[in-house]
Formats: C-alpha cells, sequence, structure tokens
C-alpha cells in the first residue's frame, strides 16, 4: 500500500477530474439549454449580464478545472517520473547528511502504481552498490533509503566492521561469483564526522561501479546478538533470499538496516536516489535561540549526482 499522501493525491486527481467531465458533459450543456430557453422568452433582448449568470459555472468546477491539470501532473511525475524525498537522519553518512532533498528515480526498478504498488511494468533490478529507497517491512508506511549489497542468492557476511560477499552465479557467469570475497576498504583521512563523541574513520568501500564511501566508529561494538538470524547460517551470515534484497546503511554503526529486520521484498522498491537537488545545515548548538528544523544555511557543494 502507498503513502497517505500518494493516496490523497489520487484521490484529488480523480475527483477533480471526474467533477470536470461531469460539467462537460452534464452540467455545461444543461447551463446552454437555459441561457436558449431564456433568450427565447425574452426575444433575443437578454442583457448581457444574465447571460454571464446563466453560464456561470459552480464555484466546485471552477477550482476542479483550476487544481486538475497541477494536481494530474504532480501525481504522474511523482508516480512514474520522481519523487522527492528529504533525508531525515544520519544513517546513510557521509553520503546523505540530514538536511539532504534528494530525487528518487521511480523508473530505475519495476513501475508500481501509485496506490496498490502493484506492478505495471518490468523494468530494470538494483545492482550492487545502488542507494535504493523502500517500504521498511516492519512498517510498510514508512520509507527507508540504505544501500543495496546484497541481491537475490548472493550470501553476506558482516564481520568485525567488514563485509563479505558470496555473489550469485548468473546463467553462463564464470568469474566474479561463486566464491566469498572480501569488498575492500581504504582510509580516507577526515575528522568531521562524530557518533556522540566518538571519532568515525571514513572508508572508501569498492563495491558497485565506482565504489562509494562508508563511515565506521570504532569504539561502537557490533551487535551480532541482535542480527536477524536464519536457520543454517552464522549469526553474521545470511543468505538473500529469491525475490528479495540486503541493505545496509552507509554509516555502519549507526544504521538499523538488514542486519537487524532482514531482507527487502522486491515489492518493497520505489526506486533508485539519484541526485542531491537541495541541501540546508541546521545548527546543532542546543543553545541556539532558533528551532532546530531551521536552516542555517545551504550547502551548495553537496547538490549533484549520488554515488
Amino acid at each position: 500500500m502507498a503513502g497517505y499522501f500518494a493516496i490523497l493525491l489520487v484521490i484529488l486527481t480523480l475527483t477533480s477530474g471526474l467533477i470536470w467531465l461531469l460539467d462537460a458533459l452534464v452540467l455545461a450543456p444543461k447551463r446552454r439549454e437555459r441561457l436558449i430557453l431564456a433568450q427565447s422568452g425574452a426575444g433575443n433582448q437578454l442583457p448581457e449580464a444574465s447571460s454571464d449568470t446563466l453560464l456561470k459555472e459552480p464555484a466546485i468546477v471552477e477550482t476542479a478545472k483550476s487544481i486538475f491539470p497541477v494536481i494530474a501532473a504532480i501525481t504522474l511525475f511523482r508516480s512514474f517520473l520522481f519523487e522527492p524525498f528529504q533525508i531525515p537522519s544520519g544513517s546513510m553518512m557521509p553520503t546523505l547528511l540530514v538536511g539532504d532533498f534528494i530525487l528518487v528515480e521511480k523508473f530505475s526498478y519495476d513501475v508500481k502504481d501509485p496506490v496498490w504498488r502493484k506492478t505495471l511494468y518490468h523494468n530494470k533490478l538494483p545492482q550492487h552498490g545502488d542507494v535504493a529507497v523502500f517500504k521498511y517491512p516492519e512498517q510498510p508506511t514508512v520509507d527507508f533509503i540504505k544501500r543495496i549489497v546484497g541481491l537475490p542468492g548472493d550470501r553476506i557476511i558482516y564481520r568485525d566492521k567488514q563485509l563479505y560477499i558470496d555473489k550469485a552465479c548468473q546463467s553462463e557467469q564464470t568469474s566474479g561469483c561463486g566464491s566469498l570475497e572480501r569488498v575492500t576498504l581504504t582510509h580516507i583521512p577526515d575528522t568531521q564526522f562524530f557518533q556522540g563523541r566518538m571519532q568515525q574513520r571514513r572508508y572508501h568501500e569498492a563495491l558497485g561501479e565506482n565504489g562509494h564511501n562508508i563511515l565506521v566508529t570504532p569504539g561502537v561494538r557490533e551487535q551480532p546478538g541482535q542480527y536477524h538470524q536464519q536457520q543454517g547460517t552464522a549469526i553474521d551470515e545470511f543468505v538473500v533470499p529469491q525475490g528479495h534484497y540486503f541493505a545496509l546503511g552507509d554509516n555502519r554503526d549507526n544504521s538499523r538496516d538488514s542486519r537487524f529486520w532482514g531482507f527487502v521484498p522486491a515489492d518493497n522498491l520505489v526506486g533508485k536516489a539519484v541526485f542531491i537537488w537541495m541541501s540546508f545545515e541546521f545548527s546543532e548548538d542546543p543553545d541556539s535561540w532558533l528551532p532546530g528544523w531551521v536552516p542555517v544555511g545551504v550547502r551548495f557543494e553537496r547538490l549533484g549526482k549520488i554515488e
């Protein structure tokens, strides 16, 4: 099921469109008939003001005709092309920061209807390293954003803050799969990120076409006891079922992701995050007189393609 805003947009589109259609097919012809009768009764001497009054559209029709094109365009755009999202948490740092506004490409994966989310058109499948928005499996009305690290059939191990992947072999594939490989991490000197008071370390993770940056907090211990448990696997091992994906946050020690709640069904996928179109900076000073939701600056340097 779609989110409440998507459902509201569809309802407004259908309602305003039906009112416009009803007026065009039924109400407007009746108004013209009344005008013709009035003109006949007045010997074709009916004042212009009276004619305008007889032809005047009801207020609800005027409103429907004015909002329908706009609402319909917005509904089509965000349902099938691009949908804007705001990043509310730091689970995808350093790739995405709190205050980033992103565009999600809805047609990157399967195209779904905006209400019941039934597949209308099968498109591409997610790839390793994609930043994807999906419906949180434990609460489908909530949208999550994480990085896809496991595809159907992959074996994933997350141990000692290190990701290992045994990629499933596709048909006629003879290399790059079938063996457990450590995903290469390269340390990037950076002292700007903290988790509480603990310094975080930044790495480049060589997954996907170009790789991406992640954060690790050495002072935070892993919690494998809270990991999602799969029968027949080790406590920190996951085998991705068919029709599902394994997703991690880039802020590895500050993200609740597939390690803890399991796999993302393909039907839950919303789209691929592709672009940061705006980024606001908010004050972290507890003594500031400004409310926390009021921006104090714009981070223009962050605008651009999402890796």
